[in-house]
């Protein structure tokens, strides 16, 4: 039997999937011929997912912490225990001093109802911000008043694509068949990132500037336009603070531009050129965005787009991510509207920590590793060890889960029953449990509706999921795409055109672009003394935190140019230390990186020693919520 699904992780392809089960066991995973983007091949990830699926140590009962060990219980002591304990916090404290926390482990839009049991029994404190995308968000909401991007395949229309600090071969592997064919036929590609990687070397245009030097890059790109007059001669028809902008563009030579982002004069004219041979395509990566002035940064390569005339033309735009929520229907939540309080994301651990009046004292998790995931990983977990009661939901002892004082048995994507959009492209999809939630595992839903029954929290609650989904997609359901429609396969979004801006009118203040004016050029946080910025970056060997055990043995892989090593050899042990903390990682010497950049894989656990995110101080981006996940200057020292 075959049963099409789709995958919830935290990945911009939102692929589908087709899966076989024999006698009750799901057997092979494949890609769905009949997705669009999903083109009937998964990703190394997803194609070994079977391994996670059936992992012998996955969680399958409640589990509740007795000393420094965790004992199987019922779900009904479980369900009893947490409600206890809630209604005992509700009662003295009041709902500020629970805290709900979700991430994006799960993309599926049935986890938002969990949001609203959270705001039916408070509403709670929860979270601001994001730490994956919030500062480029609020970049592009200032800049066009919605954020969103153009079609996957409106790149088909493109002279030229540049890609800012995205490498597609880790990050969306579905688009590499697209760029392929398009290189074929003549598209220019333009690759920037401080990182070298295989994207790189498949672009006809590298430069590699220094961490942080995008907006300094972005300033000297503008220069140039400019000067050799390439900007859209109609921009001031559609652009607020034009002129105002080209003043801030002209305020350093274009030598001192180019010194700053640490790349050649003659580099910016050949991006120039190349950008200017439109149109031009810009797609901006999650990086540029994880620094202290990540949303200026953003802001910076929305104003090229808008001044070269790349806005509202086929081929063109600056496309960062896409609007997925904005095709459902999410009218019953009132979100950061009514909560109490909240911590923006990046500052979770000392946030906890901190609060008084009243101190937080519950605290949910789903959908989330934060102390494998947020910054600080030993401040948040000690945060997590604290509150009088912890709740994690998920599959795994993770470095989270290990933290709680009660662990409930999450459903895997194989067995979730949800609907799916995507911030990488506009198909819609429903997911189908392909098989039964293993053991005493439940989903989301299914453990909420518990719990909602138990404290009596509303009739919503006994709605199937196929109700709320029905639900969810009211608002493309007008335009023809409802439940009905998505039972019979995907569907792109029909509320979003192919083009954004096509008529160059915008949902701003003043209906134009909103131009960034004097954007703060950074200097670099590296000294004599940490001479190296750390990069944890996304990695094709797992999802975020869902390393397979055997993957996280021994010291972290930690990639430096061997002229920043001296003293070390490749294949060395040393430590890795920021300001505050240090781990034990292996060195491997790449020439091609810059000698400013220590390189790691996202997501190592801390239990084992191996969290980047242990070494990054929590901070916010400047604006959007975001962490400042790139600006942490390291240094290697000697294993002993």
């Amino acid at each position: 039997m075959q049963v099409k699904t789709m995958c919830n992780r935290d990945c911009p392809d939102a692929c589908g999937i087709v899966a076989t089960v024999e006698n009750g066991r799901i057997t092979r995973i494949e890609g769905d011929p009949d997705h669009p983007v999903t083109a009937g091949f998964l990703c190394y990830r997803t194609n070994k997912f079977l391994a996670r699926q059936y992992d012998p140590e996955r969680i399958t009962t409640p589990l509740l912490r007795t000393g420094d060990r965790f004992e199987p219980i019922s779900w009904d002591r479980a369900i009893e225990t947490i409600a206890a304990k809630l209604e005992q916090v509700l009662a003295e404290s009041g709902p500020a001093a629970i805290f709900h926390y979700r991430s994006g482990g799960s993309m599926g839009l049935m986890k938002q109802v969990t949001d609203y049991f959270f705001e039916r029994i408070g509403p709670v404190a929860i979270k601001s911000g994001d730490i994956c995308s919030g500062a480029g968000d609020v970049a592009q909401e200032t800049d066009f008043g919605i954020e969103d991007a153009h079609d996957w395949f409106d790149l088909r229309n493109s002279r030229t694509i540049l890609m800012w600090g995205k490498n597609p071969f880790i990050s969306s592997i579905h688009l590499v068949p697209l760029l392929r064919e398009l290189k074929k036929q003549g598209t220019r590609f333009v690759q920037i990132d401080p990182v070298h990687h295989r994207a790189c070397d498949f672009a006809d245009l590298y430069l590699q500037p220094r961490p942080g030097g995008d907006i300094a890059l972005a300033y000297g790109l503008a220069r140039v336009l400019f000067e050799t007059g390439r900007v859209d001669p109609s921009a001031g028809s559609y652009c607020e603070h034009l002129d105002g902008f080209k003043a801030d563009a002209f305020a350093r030579p274009l030598a001192e531009w180019a010194r700053s982002a640490d790349v050649g004069v003659e580099e910016i004219e050949c991006l120039a050129d190349a950008y200017a041979d439109g149109p031009s395509a810009l797609l901006v990566g999650w990086g540029v965005q994880r620094r202290a002035h990540g949303s200026a940064a953003v802001r910076m390569l929305d104003a090229l787009a808008a001044i070269s005339g790349n806005l509202g033309v086929p081929g063109g735009g600056v496309s960062f991510s896409v609007a997925r929520r904005a095709a459902f229907d999410l009218s019953f939540l009132e979100g950061l509207k009514t909560a109490p309080r909240s911590i923006p994301e990046p500052l979770i651990g000392p946030g906890l920590l901190e609060a008084s009046d009243p101190p937080y004292r519950f605290l949910w998790v789903t959908a989330g590793n934060p102390v494998a995931m947020l910054p600080e990983s030993g401040t948040v977990a000690r945060a997590l060890e604290s509150m009088e009661m912890t709740v994690v939901v998920d599959s795994f002892l993770t470095d989270s889960a290990r933290c709680a004082h009660l662990v409930l048995p999450a459903a895997t994507m194989l067995e979730d029953d949800d609907v799916l959009g995507s911030y990488g492209h506009h198909y819609l999809g429903l997911m189908h449990p392909v098989v039964p939630p293993l053991g005493e595992s439940k989903t989301d839903y299914q453990i909420v509706q518990l719990l909602a029954r138990r404290m009596k929290a509303g009739d919503e609650f006994e709605r199937t999921p196929d109700e709320w989904k029905k639900i969810l997609l009211r608002r493309t359901a007008k335009k023809g795409v409802g439940f009905e429609e998505l039972e019979r396969g995907v569907r792109r979004n029909p509320l979003r055109e192919k083009v954004m801006f096509a008529d160059r009118t915008f949902p701003t203040a003043s209906g134009k672009v909103n131009l960034i004016r004097a954007a703060p050029v950074e200097v670099s946080a590296v000294d004599e003394q940490r001479p190296m910025l750390l990069m944890a970056l996304a990695t094709d060997k797992s999802q975020a935190s869902q390393w397979p055990d055997r993957a996280q043995q021994g010291p972290a892989l930690c990639t430096v140019h061997p002229e920043t090593a001296r003293g070390f050899a490749d294949g060395d042990e040393a430590l890795l230390e920021s300001e505050i903390a240090s781990i034990r990682i292996k060195l491997r010497f790449d020439a091609n990186q810059r000698r400013d950049v220590a390189l790691m894989d996202k997501g190592g656990w801390h239990q084992r020693g191996r969290s980047a995110n242990a070494l990054v101080p929590a901070a916010v981006t400047d604006a959007g919520g975001g962490a400042r996940y790139y600006d942490t200057p390291v240094r290697l020292l000697p294993a002993n």
